[in-house]
């Protein structure tokens, strides 16, 4: 019996010095484990963690090691944007005209849409800015100011952001497709359309049913392949730079269900162009040009008219909107479109370049050294970004006093029951986020690199790691 009342009394000693172990003690037998696992061999692994108020350091393993973010990198890019925007800034993208209006109704001029960066304008996701919705705003003021006829073109002014919509760093396997959607002064249905596609049998050619909505600009090379069930989706498109010709290559498994994939559209402008001529046409209302964008304009040596009558403003979300579903879904265009609009509102010309400096000098005045954010894009989509988890957790600790946190924090998607942002490139799995530990708030930033075998795999061993910042 007394045997029996030691073991017993041992096993409670043994809990209660578990449950009473330091979070950081915790933390370190955590990490080490993960460091030493075979698929960490060759990777390289950081982990910060600080008291979400005061910023004090909690648990801090290689903390000073610039890795590839992968979308991480969007918290930084939206926490700057709420800063230097607020979190009730809206685009306005213009809608008017050049020249004058005879007595029978004929505009002789073009109709502009001028864009301001709005990576919203016809987007599904929000109540107003559907693309259908759009299209009646614009065909409503023309009917308003008593247009019925044009002579002359709809034109897509994406000048505001510049001709660069790529930013350097992004590999070719990724620009064509709905994630890699380059930028535009006139953003248009997020950039992006879908190819619907009809499978068949294991290693034959896939056929494409449809576009949505048709693209009767474009032509496709279509070389997909029927992939064996479980493959998954490893379909691709390579987006034509000054050209008409969209290349798919890859696999499609015969058993995946959407049947779809999405492409970027090459000229966002001149597509938002084309729908409203398009939907003109059908109401019965003439002109005489074809739609042009900035950039076709200036192939052909043309200047982009200047708007002389603005008949309507369209106002996008707030800022806190957009970035919910910039989070939410991981949106690589919104994250680029404001980092754009930060250095445009900084009064600096649009690049991404000058936007990256204008982020990193925000940054730099408030004690971060520039070297530990070397960044070359907003949304982390390049391999060549290189954040420390120390600089991605002390930004993210600078936005827990500010008075928009709430909507932040609620841009944050839920993994592994906390509210955290993931990322994932090649080889490159991380997360960063906000924890409660015994009332205690606390922020963390990890990152591995380099990892080998299964994502999946390692997903779960840096959960095991995050759990220990969960209260027993």
């Amino acid at each position: 019996m007394r045997i029996r009342q030691i073991s017993l009394l041992s096993l409670l000693f043994i809990g209660s010095t578990a449950f009473s172990q330091p979070l950081d003690q915790k933390l370190h037998s955590a990490f080490n484990h993960l460091q030493a696992d075979s698929q960490c061999r060759y990777a390289s692994v950081s982990l910060t963690v600080l008291d979400a108020k005061t910023g004090e350091t909690v648990f801090a393993a290689n903390p000073n090691m610039g890795l590839a973010t992968a979308s991480t990198l969007k918290t930084i890019t939206t926490i700057t944007a709420f800063n230097l925007l607020g979190k009730d800034f809206q685009y306005q993208t213009q809608f008017g005209y050049s020249g004058s209006i005879g007595a029978d109704g004929t505009l002789n001029g073009d109709i502009i849409i001028k864009g301001a960066g709005d990576p919203t304008l016809g987007s599904w996701r929000y109540e107003g800015s559907h693309e259908g919705q759009v299209l009646t705003l614009m065909v409503d003021a023309l009917q308003v100011a008593g247009i019925k006829r044009i002579n002359g073109r709809i034109i897509g002014d994406d000048s505001i952001f510049g001709s660069q919509s790529i930013p350097e760093g992004w590999i070719w396997m990724d620009v064509g497709n709905y994630y890699g959607a380059g930028t535009s002064g006139l953003c248009w249905r997020e950039n992006q359309f879908d190819i619907k596609l009809k499978t068949s049998r294991v290693d034959s050619p896939i056929t494409i049913s449809r576009e949505v909505p048709a693209m009767p600009y474009l032509d496709f090379k279509n070389e997909l392949i029927n992939g064996e069930s479980g493959s998954g989706d490893n379909a691709y498109a390579f987006l034509p730079i000054g050209g008409k010709l969209m290349y798919l290559r890859g696999t499609y498994a015969i058993d995946e269900n959407k049947k779809s994939i999405s492409a970027a559209l090459p000229d966002p402008a001149y597509d938002a162009a084309f729908r409203l001529t398009d939907t003109l046409n059908r109401l019965g209302l003439l002109i005489s040009g074809t739609p042009e964008s900035t950039g076709t304009l200036t192939a052909k040596g043309l200047q982009t008219p200047q708007i002389t009558k603005n008949l309507t403003t369209i106002l996008s979300p707030h800022l806190s909107q957009i970035i919910y579903w910039l989070n939410q879904k991981s949106i690589n265009l919104y994250a680029e479109q404001l980092l754009k609009t930060i250095a445009w509102k900084m009064g600096k010309q649009v690049t991404t370049e000058n936007s990256v400096e204008v982020l990193q000098n925000f940054w730099k005045q408030r004690g971060i050294d520039p070297h530990s954010l070397n960044i070359v894009d907003g949304s982390g989509l390049s391999p060549g970004d290189r954040v420390t988890t120390m600089t991605m957790a002390t930004i993210l600790q600078s936005a827990k006093k500010e008075t928009w946190f709430p909507d932040f924090y609620d841009s944050l998607p839920t993994y592994n029951n906390m509210k955290m942002k993931s990322g994932s490139i090649l080889n490159v799995l991380t997360y960063a986020g906000y924890q409660t530990y015994h009332g205690r708030e606390l922020c963390f930033s990890i990152m591995v690199n380099n990892f080998n075998g299964s994502s999946r795999g390692v997903k779960e061993k840096m959960f095991r790691v995050l759990d220990e910042l969960k209260a027993p």
